[in-house]
């Protein structure tokens, strides 16, 4: 982390310097060079986030999650954003909240969303869980929630890719049976795709059974900022 600091704050002190030392934007105020400044380090910083997340075995939360607006408007966005994962993790303990960029890593193990062994029916349990977190999804209307399903690595890869794709559909299902409107909502089976923990053991197995979402804005709040950004 102290690495990607250092190539961030070199890259927006060169930024700075282009920006101040150009003609055409001597005559601008100092938040709209600011807000230039940031877009530069934002691109910059959500890529190596992206990559960071794809190197630790999360590929395709990296995609969603490592493209970020930057700027005022996406400090305004990752406010919005921080308060989200702190009420997120009060409804909903056991379950692992990542700020990412802009947006939410989330993940539901098995204790959080749990399911029959080969199958893809929402326990009770499950429920339950998931039932704590719609009224915080309910006071976020204007974000898309990514839903992903992983299995662990027993069975054939494409069973467990087929069954990875029906959990995610049944959480996507349960939610928007209970008010949430479907368009918010997309859903990926990922299979035995980006463990972990390991498969050799009954506990990592556990821990690979589960379900996360990438919780990012949608057109809405970021044009939302992107105006509150220009006040």
């Amino acid at each position: 982390m102290k690495k990607i600091s250092t190539i961030v704050l070199g890259l927006l002190l060169l930024a700075s310097s282009v920006f101040t030392s150009c003609e055409s934007v001597k005559n601008t105020s100092n938040q709209q060079r600011g807000v230039a400044i940031g877009a530069v380090g934002g691109a910059v910083l959500g890529g190596i986030l992206g990559n960071n997340i794809g190197k630790g075995g999360n590929g395709a939360l990296g995609a969603v999650l490592g493209g970020v607006i930057g700027g005022v408007a996406g400090g305004v966005i990752g406010t919005k954003m921080d308060k989200q994962a702190r009420e997120i993790q009060t409804a909903l303990p056991g379950a692992q909240v990542e700020r990412v960029g802009e947006g939410i890593r989330l993940v539901l193990g098995e204790n959080a969303v749990r399911f029959d062994t080969n199958k893809s029916t929402l326990t009770s349990a499950a429920k339950n869980n998931l039932d704590k977190l719609i009224p915080v999804f309910k006071q976020y209307p204007d974000t898309n929630i990514q839903i992903y399903g992983y299995t662990d690595s027993t069975g054939s890869a494409e069973y467990n890719l087929n069954l990875s794709n029906q959990r995610a559909a049944a959480v996507q299902v349960y939610l928007a049976g209970k008010g949430l409107k479907d368009a918010r909502f997309q859903t990926t089976g990922l299979g035995i795709a980006d463990p972990i923990a390991t498969n050799d053991t009954p506990e990592g197995r556990t821990q690979n059974r589960r379900v996360e979402f990438a919780i990012t804005a949608n057109d809405k709040m970021v044009q939302d900022a992107q105006k509150e950004a220009g006040k």
